[in-house]
């Protein structure tokens, strides 16, 4: 059924209930790959990088997030690959989605930011008002 499966991931916990979806789905459709997708906003990476100026650890806790998503797909023996984008995330991600034909985007209900999901619009709602394909958003 749906053979390009993009997964929209923050290392949420949203974002690992809409792993389990994913991997379920790909499971169910055979010649499936999953394209788990992170994306970099530009403006989250200089708070960061000032908040912790004095560490090494900003781009260890960005790779933490992707790491456990690849670890469920590897142990479920799901076929992947793993996007690292840079921009802001909704339109990021739609424009990944519809550039590359994705039959379905999956993606958590609320990410990292709940206050500034409130305050801007959640991603999720941008990328499922704006892709070309259906959207999953996992409570």
């Amino acid at each position: 059924m749906y053979k390009k499966i993009f997964l929209a991931t923050d290392g949420s916990e949203h974002s690992k209930r809409a792993t389990e979806n994913a991997i379920h789905i790909a499971k169910c459709s055979d010649g499936a790959k999953m394209e788990i997708i992170y994306v970099v906003d530009p403006n989250r990476a200089k708070s960061e990088t000032l908040s912790n100026w004095n560490s090494g650890d900003t781009d260890d806790k960005r790779k933490k997030r992707v790491v456990e998503v690849e670890k469920m797909a590897r142990e479920a023996g799901v076929s992947y690959e793993i996007h690292i984008l840079n921009g802001e995330p909704g339109p990021t991600i739609v424009e990944y989605a519809n550039n590359n034909k994705a039959d379905v985007v999956i993606i958590g209900s609320r990410g990292l930011n709940a206050l500034q999901e409130f305050v801007l619009g959640s991603v999720s709602h941008k990328v499922a008002k704006r892709a070309n394909c259906p959207v999953l958003i996992v409570k």
